[in-house]
């Protein structure tokens, strides 16, 4: 296992807290594997006894048709006499009514408890009815690019990290596809495995939608103008004119699902002169660039709007609020916020004139304060300052810890 301190360290900031805590993200992204890293470091650095610790997965067939009371009556029966219970619940979603029994555990017992899922039951809205208050949730993410080169020089070999830059945005990040040496047409069948099971059991099956094809021209749509703004309406648009009627709530409904099974990332734009969020064409990022290429094929052209991905998501994993910023004649691509802080970003593949190279840089000269602002791209180019905006290649960003 390659260690992932960007999350366990945080965790580990609760464990024996009084607090639940729940790592949510996309299928495969990692989360058991991180149950596990804490486990083994509460084992050895902690000095908890393995009979404290109980681990349990709920997508094996061993639970299958486990109601919530029997649930809460074997976890009962596992507890440690001697002391403090860790319990690891892993896609603990499976289960009906979950909240409940964790709620009783916690309650009850001497107990510290860790669970993982991976969709819209896992989502706080859906869990702060009986854990208000009581829990700390944790986004996990596919690799970031530092990860991702931990991976390669772990197991296989590293190029040039500016070149790897290019297959990073290309294979994604999926933990699963850099085990080992795998070529692009084995990642992208990992990965279709990842977005089938994906949209099947988390969307398809569990909310009972019948019209498969309509969830997947909206998924298509969605997934060819990532990095573009959009709304349910110009989707419906763009389907009649395809002469598939529908109407925009169903649109919004499927987004919100893609959303809750954790495909989709919605970015809102943020006006920065009235100094708030905009309702009207947000922009949607995938949860790894490999989902589009896995699902529609590579395409060379669409580099530019996966490094927007790479960055938005670089951005959230920071802990970043991050929104598309409006400004009085146009748009930056990032404002990101993290509590007293700020930054501003563009984000473009190259510059190939004095024409283009204004306007990436007028953009943020229009933003009058004093906060961060970066201009990133994959090309050559000369100097690291313009009036006080830092150019920077994207992989030097991305691996950068001034942010």
């Amino acid at each position: 296992m390659i260690y992932r301190p960007m999350y366990v360290d945080k965790i580990m900031a609760y464990a024996d807290t009084p607090f639940v805590k729940i790592l949510t993200g996309i299928r495969r992204c990692g989360k058991s594997t991180i149950l596990k890293m804490i486990m083994e470091k509460l084992h050895r650095e902690k000095g908890i006894r393995k009979e404290q610790i109980v681990s349990c997965r709920f997508d094996s067939m061993e639970y299958e048709d486990m109601t919530a009371k029997r649930m809460y009556e074997e976890l009962k029966s596992r507890l440690y006499e001697k002391g403090k219970t860790y319990f690891f619940l892993d896609e603990i979603q499976e289960i009906e009514k979950w909240e409940k029994v964790v709620n009783s555990l916690a309650s009850d017992f001497d107990v510290d408890i860790y669970v993982t899922g991976s969709n819209s039951r896992m989502m706080s809205s859906e869990i702060s009815t009986y854990l208000t208050g009581r829990y700390v949730a944790f986004r996990i993410f596919t690799l970031s690019f530092g990860e991702y080169l931990d991976f390669k020089n772990h197991y296989t070999s590293l190029e040039d990290y500016r070149v790897e830059l290019a297959n990073y945005i290309r294979l994604g990040g999926f933990p699963a596809t850099h085990l080992q040496n795998y070529g692009q047409d084995e990642v992208y069948t990992i990965v279709r495995d990842i977005y089938n099971s994906t949209i099947f059991s988390d969307i398809v099956k569990r909310n009972q939608i019948r019209k498969i094809d309509q969830l997947e021209r909206v998924v298509k749509f969605t997934f060819n103008n990532v990095g573009n703004t959009f709304s349910a309406k110009s989707i419906s648009d763009y389907l009649k004119a395809e002469h598939r009627s529908l109407d925009h709530e169903t649109v919004y409904s499927y987004l919100e699902k893609l959303e809750k099974a954790y495909l989709l990332h919605r970015c809102s734009r943020y006006d920065l002169q009235g100094k708030e969020i905009l309702k009207t064409q947000e922009k949607f990022y995938l949860a790894d660039t490999a989902l589009r290429y896995g699902v529609l094929g590579y395409d060379a052209d669409t580099v530019a709007s996966s490094l927007e991905s790479v960055v938005y998501l670089e951005l959230c994993r920071r802990g970043y609020t991050v929104h598309i910023g409006k400004t009085r004649d146009g748009e930056v691509d990032f404002v990101a916020i993290r509590q007293n802080e700020r930054l501003y970003v563009q984000v473009t593949e190259r510059i190939l004139s004095e024409k283009t190279e204004k306007r990436e840089y007028d953009r943020l000269l229009e933003i009058k304060d004093n906060y961060p602002k970066y201009v990133l791209r994959t090309d050559e180019f000369a100097g690291g300052n313009y009036e006080g905006i830092k150019t920077m290649h994207v992989a030097d960003f991305l691996l950068s810890s001034e942010f």
